[in-house]
């Protein structure tokens, strides 16, 4: 059998990186720069003040008290957008709005909490120092300088910073395209009524959605369970796509759709030392690469997991591909099969003051216990050469969740 370490490099190695392009900043949400963006502006890109009051000099203030105000004309006023300021001419105060620019002359800003908030004149009642409440031009980001750099993820403090340093556009790693293909004869699409012998398929439903929630666009197509029509259904539409991943048809049975139609097109099959998941494929058809999973749902969240989001995100240009890794005591016995890295779904919790945590199981080593998957968050590791674990014992955990 192949590890599950080398199994997940040829995953991420079939991937490789994924194409750049370059797309409007409202398309760029949880993307991955794939250049440096320069600031075409500075940021701010001119003194402005950072409060409401009146531009003065500072001089001009310097002795104002609650007691003792100084009191000066108001010679303009200066809203926020306003292009044609006028120098302020000492002992003059200008009226002066939040992020509006400040006037050759002036050095600082009184808030207008310290003034009398006169419009013709102003009694200005505390003294101020040079540079207060100014924000200067570049203080934040330097005109020509790295905004961002290659690799950031960006979220909405990256798209805004893009866009305030004049971008509107960003070159990213493209997304790459995801077709999802379930094949099973037994399965049927809700909400048509079963018979017996039938099942309700969700590999696909599940499989689009964990694979949209990185980013990825994901399309899919509904159990082909017949090798001519599987080949026919899928062939054509190739190069719509940047990756194939199915679900199902990879065991040793009778009826292995996917083994049957791909075995000779590039793909190989594989046992690997996991569980659940054990049967894989991966390779390239016609040029394009292929992923074939498990056909039952918890195999297909674990295999999605260990291999398929790392090997996803790092196509994407993420240098941080694996869920957080934490150590925590079982609250019951587990067992796992011998030679294999077990996965099993659990619920993590951490009580505040003890280093570490607690992790209990939910449901049992089934790949087919899809409702215990929906109570965990996290999946509890047990390595290769471990086949019994103590209550107790600390063991690694794979949170699943953000928090």
């Amino acid at each position: 059998m192949i590890s599950v370490d080398d199994y997940r490099a040829t995953i991420i190695d079939l991937l490789g990186t994924a194409a750049r392009a370059s797309l409007p900043l409202a398309g760029c949400a949880g993307l991955v720069l794939a250049e440096d963006l320069r600031a075409g502006v500075s940021l701010p890109p001119f003194d402005n003040s950072a409060m409401d009051g009146y531009a003065v000099r500072s001089v001009d203030v310097a002795e104002a008290s609650p007691a003792a105000p100084v009191e000066l004309p108001v010679a303009e006023d200066i809203p926020a957008g306003r292009t044609d300021v006028t120098e302020l001419l000492p002992g003059t105060a200008h009226r002066i709005m939040t992020g509006a620019p400040m006037p050759h002359g002036a050095d600082s800003v009184v808030m207008v909490e310290h003034t009398d908030r006169g419009t013709e004149r102003v009694r200005i009642e505390r003294a101020t120092a040079p540079g207060a409440h100014v924000r200067r031009t570049g203080e934040d980001v330097k005109q020509g300088t790295i905004a961002l750099p290659t690799g950031t993820v960006l979220g909405p403090a990256q798209i805004g910073l893009a866009s305030a340093v004049g971008a509107d556009r960003l070159t990213v790693r493209r997304p790459p395209r995801v077709l999802v293909v379930s094949t099973g004869s037994e399965l049927v699409v809700p909400p048509r009524k079963l018979r017996h012998g039938q099942i309700y398929e969700s590999n696909s439903v599940m499989l689009a959605s964990a694979i949209r929630e990185l980013g990825c666009s994901a399309e899919v197509m509904m159990s082909v369970d017949d090798v001519a029509a599987f080949r026919s259904a899928i062939e054509p539409r190739l190069g719509e796509f940047d990756l194939v991943v199915t679900s199902g048809g990879v065991s040793a049975g009778a009826y292995e759709v996917v083994k049957d139609a791909l075995g000779g097109l590039g793909v190989g099959f594989a046992k690997v030392a996991i569980q659940p998941g054990g049967p894989q494929g991966n390779g390239r058809w016609n040029g394009v690469p292929v992923v074939t999973l498990p056909g039952n749902p918890v195999s297909v969240l674990v295999s999605f997991e260990v291999f398929l989001r790392p090997a996803l995100l790092t196509s994407l240009g993420h240098t941080t591909v694996d869920r957080r890794r934490v150590r925590a005591r079982l609250t019951e016995g587990l067992k796992s099969p011998q030679g294999r890295r077990q996965f099993r779904r659990g619920f993590y919790w951490h009580t505040e003051g003890e280093v570490t945590g607690e992790v209990g199981p939910r449901g049992g080593p089934g790949s087919h216990l899809l409702a215990a998957f929906t109570q965990a968050n996290c999946l509890i590791v047990l390595p290769e050469d471990v086949t019994e674990v103590p209550e107790g014992t600390e063991v690694d955990v794979l949170l699943l969740t953000h928090d």
